[in-house]
């Protein structure tokens, strides 16, 4: 393990436990599926692991079709987190367009971002619109965004920097 990554391991311990905290306080998720990623990051990351949307490799959304966990040898840091990919191409393809194939608004929900609430989304509640990549935090937010996803991404787009600002700085 190389010196950079036993400090980038040294200050995810403490994001991790920082999360954990978070999430006791929060308890779990209404929806099922364990502790979810309380809204305490400008990306989405598992409270358990640090990892940016738990896991999943962004850019298997867009090749595959769906949410695939990538694997723990095929890492890239960005946007202060550690992102997880299946192979080297789709890291590749990350790392040269995050723009495109990163979760936009960090991975929070857009219809409650639009609304004024930050929710963290959750890999298997997604959604690709207009080449970009949405996740929500419950599927009947995905439903509404697919109704008029033009709409509730700009009204989304236009709280996003206040609410962002609400974050800490990773």
């Amino acid at each position: 393990m190389t010196a950079q990554r036993q400090e980038e391991n040294g200050r995810l311990r403490l994001r991790l436990l920082a999360g954990l905290v978070m999430a006791m306080v929060a308890g779990f998720d209404a929806g099922g599926g364990g502790p979810r990623a309380a809204p305490s990051e400008r990306v989405v990351t598992d409270s358990r692991t640090g990892l940016a949307i738990g896991g999943i490799d962004p850019v298997a959304y867009f090749t595959d079709g769906q949410a695939l966990p990538g694997r723990p040898d095929v890492e890239a840091s960005a946007s202060g987190v550690v992102w997880r990919f299946r192979n080297e191409a789709n890291r590749d393809f990350f790392l040269a367009h995050p723009e495109i194939y990163g979760p936009q608004f960090g991975g929070y929900d857009p219809v409650d971002l639009a609304r004024g609430v930050i929710v963290a989304g959750r890999a298997q509640y997604w959604l690709i619109a207009g080449q970009r990549l949405y996740l929500f935090g419950r599927p009947d937010t995905r439903d509404a965004f697919a109704a008029d996803p033009a709409a509730v991404a700009a009204q989304a787009r236009a709280r996003w920097p206040a609410l962002r600002d609400t974050l800490p700085q990773q």
